[in-house]
Parts: C-alpha cells; sequence; structure tokens
C-alpha cells in the first residue's frame, strides 16, 4: 500500500500557504510551481515551498487531515503544526 502525504507549501512573494495531499509531494511541489493545472490557486505564485508534509496510513487520512487543515482557514494554526510535533500525531491519532 502506498503511503499518502498531505502537505503545506508557502509562497513568500504572496505571503500565501496552500494545502493538499498526494502520493509524492515533491513532484506536486514542481507541478504547482510550473502551473500545470491552469485554474488552480497556485498558480498565482511560482515560489511555492514546502513547509510540511504530514505522512499519512491512507488517501482517505490523508483527504480527512487535509479538510481539517483547510477547514482552520488560520496562518497561526499552520505554524503551530510545524513547530509543534503534538498536534500533527493528534491529527493523525484523530483520523487513523
Amino acid at each position: 500500500m502506498e503511503n499518502y502525504f498531505v502537505y503545506i507549501l508557502y509562497s513568500e512573494n504572496i505571503d500565501s500557504y496552500y494545502v493538499g495531499q498526494s502520493i509524492n509531494p515533491v513532484v506536486r511541489l514542481a507541478e504547482h510551481n510550473s502551473h500545470l493545472k491552469n485554474r488552480a490557486f497556485t498558480k498565482r505564485a511560482d515560489d511555492w515551498k514546502v513547509f510540511l508534509t504530514i505522512q499519512c496510513e491512507s488517501r482517505t487520512q490523508a483527504i480527512l487531515i487535509e479538510k481539517h487543515i483547510k477547514k482552520m482557514k488560520s496562518k497561526k494554526y499552520l505554524n503551530n503544526l510545524k513547530a509543534i510535533p503534538d498536534m500533527v500525531l493528534n491529527l493523525l491519532q484523530k483520523y487513523s
């Protein structure tokens, strides 16, 4: 079974975050920066960098965690996820 990841990207140019999920966040980062999806939010910038990745047990878990993070709509929450590893562990347990 393949691992899925929730990934959070950050663009300094537009001071914005993007949350997504994928099997390979490195490939997705390249796709976001090359604007492969014409109508994507990430088209607004081309300096996206990986801010945080969370390895999940399944795609279902990744989707649930992605939705949870997006629902928070908070830069402070995203920064806390990176700064406080227990928050990530709690998400993984909650959606296991």
